[in-house]
Formats: C-alpha cells, structure tokens, sequence
C-alpha cells in the first residue's frame, strides 16, 4: 500500500470514529436548545434557551464548581503518584513489574458500587469526611490511568538523557527536573487530563460516600434525568458533562499528532 493510500485510509478511520463518538451527542445538543419538541418531530419545534435556565436554576453553577475542584483535587494527587508509579514501570525498576501493574489495574476491575458500599459503612464507622473520603478512593481509581499513561511517557524517553545529566555533574533532583519532567511534559499533561475526568465524571463513589455534602454535576444531572418532562435540563446538563470528555479528544489527537512530527523530524536528521 503506498503512502498516499495509506493516509487516505487513516484519515477515513479517524473520520469515522469522531462521526461515531459525535453522532448520539446531535440530539443531546439539539435538546439543550429546543423549548419544545415532539414525539413524532424530526426537529424541535421551537427553539430557546429554557432549559439552561432550569438548569442554573437547578445548581448548575454550584455543582459545576465543586464537580472542577473534585476533578483537579484527584489530577492533583493521582498525577505525581501516578508519575512515580509510572517511572517504576517504564524504566522496568520495579523488583516485580507485572505485581506493580496488577496492584494498579485492580480496583479499575472492581465494581465501582460494591466498593462504594463496602467503604461507606467504613467512612461513617471511623468519622472520615465524606468529601475526603471521596478523594481518596477516586485518586485510587485514578491512579491506573495516570501510572501507565507516564509509564509509555517515561518508555519512550528512556533513562539515557537522566544519566547523561548526571554525567555533566547534575544532581538526581537536578537531572529529573531540568530533563525528564520537561521530555515527560505532554504524558503528564494527559496524565492529569485523565485523573481530573475521574474525578469529574464520578457518581457512584461521590454520591455514596459523599453522604448528600457534595453534589456534583454527575449528581444533578442524574436526578434530572430520573424525572420525566424535563428534557431540555437535562440535555443541558449532559452538554456541560460532556464538555471535558471532548477536550480530551482534541488533547489526545493533538499529542499523538506533536509525536508523530517528532518521530518524523528524528528519522528523517537520521537519514541525512
């Protein structure tokens, strides 16, 4: 297959996955804008803005603070964990890799809901603070993400660049934060990304061990959406929820894109 096929072939892929991933969000879309919209109507009979304001009427505002500052807490903690964990992986330091790697993914293969309940009666028995509580069980779970995110990150640089500053006369702490973080910088960046949308779109553990002191975004858009008639809220609200998700995206295109062009530019300095 020739170069130009092949490329052809990629950007079809590409355009069929986003057509994949966008297409349920139209309807959502176009009933955040609707005031009214019949069963049998292919479109919305009439358009407005009502349903955002039932939605700030709601606690939009509110929960959509608290549902960022839950996210960046999580990015926060998971992140540098999950970059320590990271470096143990890629850089194969670990005694045993495979034990570290199963250690990590293993509260992802538990059921959110049984952990959730089996923790509660924990949390009210010791006196934890339900949003405390909730940070820390969601740094868990978002630790698998960010480990093996900075773990390719921390595979593709390789500790080669780390020993040559030490050789030139820099310290560990030196050489780790004047070359590996600033080469590990986009890994870190979709690290944070990934542990930030745990916490952001979590509402099983928030809304269990959160003991009604944290409403979410998640938390309001799941009780608008156990109501009936209420459409325009709820997309409303699902529109916001979204939001981070598509970020990631564009986020992730962008950096798998800016790693191409540098694998591009170092095979063709190699060739000349």
């Amino acid at each position: 297959m020739s170069a130009t096929a092949a490329t052809a072939v990629r950007r079809s892929a590409t355009g069929l996955a986003l057509l994949w991933l966008l297409a349920p969000l139209l309807p959502v879309v176009l009933w955040a804008v609707s005031s009214r919209w019949s069963g049998r109507a292919r479109l919305p009979q009439e358009l407005g803005l009502d349903g955002w304001t039932a939605a700030l009427d709601a606690g939009l505002a509110p929960a959509l603070v608290r549902s960022v500052l839950l996210g960046l807490a999580v990015a926060a903690v998971a992140t540098p964990l999950g970059a320590w964990a990271g470096r143990l992986l890629g850089w194969r330091i670990a005694r045993r890799p495979r034990l570290l790697a199963v250690a990590l993914v293993l509260p992802v293969l538990l059921p959110p809901l049984a952990v959730a309940m089996g923790l509660d009666v924990v949390v009210l028995r010791i006196g934890v603070p339900g949003p405390l509580a909730v940070l820390a069980v969601l740094t868990v779970l978002a630790l698998p993400y960010t480990a093996f995110t900075a773990a390719a990150g921390f595979a593709r640089v390789g500790p080669g660049p780390e020993e040559q500053a030490r050789t030139l006369g820099a310290n560990a702490r030196q050489a780790r934060w004047l070359v590996t973080w600033p080469a590990l910088r986009r890994s870190l960046a979709l690290a944070g990304l990934l542990a930030f949308l745990v916490g952001w779109s979590d509402y099983v553990v928030t809304l269990l061990l959160g003991g009604g002191q944290l409403v979410t975004l998640p938390l309001l858009l799941g009780a608008s959406a156990s109501g009936a008639g209420n459409e325009p809220t709820t997309a409303a609200l699902a529109v916001v929820a979204a939001s981070p998700g598509l970020l990631l995206l564009v986020v992730a295109a962008l950096v798998l894109r800016a790693a191409r062009a540098d694998a591009t530019g170092r095979s063709g300095r190699m060739a000349r």
